[in-house]
């Protein structure tokens, strides 16, 4: 699980750093995300080509069960990525911090899952932290927030969806990864061609500064396409052999060390408000974890001290998104079953 955590955080640290650098060079973030996710695939087959991974076959009703799963991908990334053009990486995890109760509030509405006391007021800190930073400093983007915001619900989503879409692959990661590159690929291609940045970069090759422009740009696509295909990976990994909750709390840790980063590499500014904005998020995210550590220590004891008889037995009366997924689907099974029998 560790291994898991550091290659996300590790990875995932990189490609925000390095993509900042390239849209700082030209402004052109879904050609960047493109690019990258063309590479990935590339580096996918080329895995399969020297045996070191079996690619799946694409199968059609698989790909239709996956539609959820590519339209939040693609969503997010495209979000994500246009929100770091109007915002510094230091101030990123601020206008991204609302993951967590965006988490807590789409675990009630699409699994009827209810929260308890603390998950609510963990929830209180990080938004708490979110208004923060973003009204203490006087720099902010407005449009950076709003995308920022949107890429908050897009991850939350995101979570959700993928232990889902597990069950479409039988349970595996890379083919996840395999068919999520391919289709996020072939989507992505008409909003590409309709949002006038292949234009603007050819457009560059013509102007004085344009060629060295370009090639930093390209170098950017390449280090960001390997990444990316890196970031993608441990993503799923993490997600798959850990818990919704754990690749969100490795995210608010990897925030702080981004923000860092944005400080000595663009020589960024941390005002106060940035600082203490992003303390309340992180705050609140380990508030959430140690709450749901409890609640999930609580409910093992009592599975071990009664037997479940009906769905109201299995499904807590506090809980949150770890488990809310397998809950909601086992007290399915159990109301099928005796649905049979009477």
């Amino acid at each position: 699980m560790f291994l898991a955590v550091g290659f996300y955080m590790f990875t995932a640290l990189i490609m925000v750093n390095v993509n900042k650098w390239a849209l700082n060079k030209i402004s052109a973030p879904w050609l960047l995300l493109w690019s990258q996710l063309v590479i990935a695939v590339i580096l996918l087959q080329l895995t399969d080509l020297v045996g070191l991974f079996k690619m799946p076959k694409l199968q059609l009703n698989v790909a239709k069960q996956l539609v959820p799963l590519v339209a939040i991908n693609v969503l997010g990334l495209g979000v994500n990525t246009v929100c770091l053009v109007y915002v510094d990486t230091s101030f990123y995890q601020i206008a991204r911090g609302l993951v967590l109760p965006f988490t807590v509030i789409l675990t009630y509405m699409i699994l009827h899952q209810p929260s308890s006391r603390f998950v609510i007021a963990s929830c209180t800190i990080v938004f708490a932290g979110f208004m923060t930073g973003v009204t203490a400093d006087i720099n902010v983007s407005t449009l950076g927030v709003v995308f920022g915001v949107a890429s908050s619900v897009t991850t939350s989503l995101h979570a959700i969806v993928i232990k889902r879409a597990l069950d479409s692959v039988n349970g595996s990661s890379l083919d996840l990864v395999y068919y999520n590159n391919v289709l996020s690929t072939v989507v992505m291609i008409p909003i590409v061609a309709g949002c006038g940045e292949i234009p603007q970069v050819i457009k560059l090759f013509h102007e004085e500064t344009g060629p060295a422009a370009c090639k930093r740009f390209l170098i950017g696509v390449a280090v960001t396409g390997i990444f990316g295909f890196l970031v993608n990976v441990a993503s799923f990994v993490q997600i798959s052999h850990t818990s919704p909750t754990t690749h969100m709390v490795s995210a608010a840790v990897r925030g702080v060390l981004q923000t860092l980063l944005g400080y000595f590499a663009f020589h960024e500014i941390l005002t106060g408000g940035r600082l203490a904005g992003i303390f309340l998020i992180l705050g609140g995210s380990t508030i959430y974890t140690y709450a749901r550590g409890r609640e999930m220590c609580a409910r093992e004891k009592a599975k071990a001290n009664a037997i479940p008889m009906t769905v109201q037995d299995i499904a807590p009366e506090e809980g949150g998104l770890d488990d809310a997924v397998t809950l909601h689907e086992q007290g399915q099974e159990l109301e099928d079953k005796k649905k049979a029998i009477e």
